[in-house]
């Protein structure tokens, strides 16, 4: 490009500049914009400047520069003083787990069991992991939450609820049922046209019997607020040792385990099934409490059945050559699979 072409091409861009400066309000600059121009315009005279046509005026083009030399001179003159290290990340992780571990242990606690490992810090560095972290003192986590209560008695927790279903004539039929936490076994306690004060009761009885036979140690067990549950049907329990804990008003994850069998007995029987009488409805439910905890797999379990663990694994001659038997429930409704003899 020379020079005749250079000067018509910037010529065209200021006309141009012009033309947008009639048309927009105050551009709003950033500081990298700002910089940029001072940058860039510094060296030229404030003469000249004021004969450009720029978005800003040449006098706040030079105090950009000037704030920009401030800065890099600041920044250069700034001592660089060491400071105090950063504390190890294993030291970081294991004040974070004991306090995970031990909610009610506050910042002092942490460091002195830190002593007693042979860790030496600073009190006020066992603090500020703790509020980098956002970790609320010892005194607002002492109370235990749902989910740890869940967690840390559910070898001794059982779980109720009911539901309902139509038979072919549109009768209601209501069935109780309860689950171990620990183990995922299911029992059902039965099942009627008319849930009574005198019926609900009676399975109450049945179920502490159930208990002292398998010797669990069941402590408690969760229900919603159902009004079929009569005042006889905790009294019952407690007479048993066993806690009657209700959950929350209209907050249905507090009994999570139970209404997820639900919606599995739901899914895998009763929507595919139709049932006939309350005969019927309690053979399907007693072969579906069988398969349920005979050889349903469960997450919870590692894949294995509540009362039926998992097998040694298959030697490499024995999947070369598999022959896998099917046996089914309910005419077919359910299968189970198990390898051949």
């Amino acid at each position: 490009m020379n020079n005749r072409e250079k000067n018509l091409e910037i010529l065209a861009l200021r006309h141009q500049l012009a033309l947008l400066q009639r048309q927009t309000g105050k551009p709003q600059l950033t500081w990298p914009d700002r910089a940029l121009l001072a940058a860039l315009l510094h060296r030229i005279p404030r003469g000249r400047l004021r004969q450009l046509h720029l978005i800003v005026s040449p006098d706040s083009v030079l105090r950009w520069h000037r704030e920009l030399l401030r800065r890099r001179h600041a920044k250069a003159s700034r001592p660089k003083r060491p400071g105090r290290p950063r504390t190890v990340r294993s030291i970081r992780i294991l004040v974070l787990r004991l306090v995970r571990e031990n909610p009610s242990w506050g910042y002092r606690r942490v460091h002195g069991e830190l002593a007693a490992l042979g860790i030496k810090v600073a009190a006020s560095t066992v603090w500020s992991i703790l509020k980098d972290q956002g970790i609320p003192p010892a005194s607002d986590r002492q109370h235990t939450t749902w989910a740890t209560f869940l967690r840390s008695q559910a070898e001794a927790i059982l779980a109720a609820d009911f539901f309902e279903t139509k038979t072919l004539t549109g009768a209601t039929l209501t069935v109780l049922a309860v689950i171990e936490h620990a183990t995922r076994r299911v029992r059902i306690l039965g099942t009627t046209t008319q849930p009574t004060a005198a019926w609900v009761t009676q399975l109450a009885r049945n179920l502490v019997m159930d208990i002292q036979d398998s010797e669990t140690g069941i402590k408690y067990l969760i229900r919603d607020r159902d009004v079929r549950y009569p005042t006889s049907f905790d009294s019952v329990l407690a007479d048993q040792g066993v806690e009657v804990v209700q959950t929350g008003v209209k907050m249905p994850r507090m009994n999570a385990i139970m209404e997820r069998w639900i919606r599995s007995c739901r899914a895998e029987l009763l929507d595919r099934t139709l049932i006939w009488d309350r005969a019927h409805l309690m053979y399907a439910l007693r072969e579906y409490e069988q398969f349920h905890n005979e050889h349903r797999p469960h997450r919870a379990l590692a894949s294995a059945a509540p009362l039926r663990p998992l097998p040694e694994p298959l030697g490499s001659d024995q999947i070369t050559h598999l022959d896998v038997r099917r046996h089914d429930r309910l005419r077919g409704i359910l299968h189970e699979y198990q390898n051949a003899a």
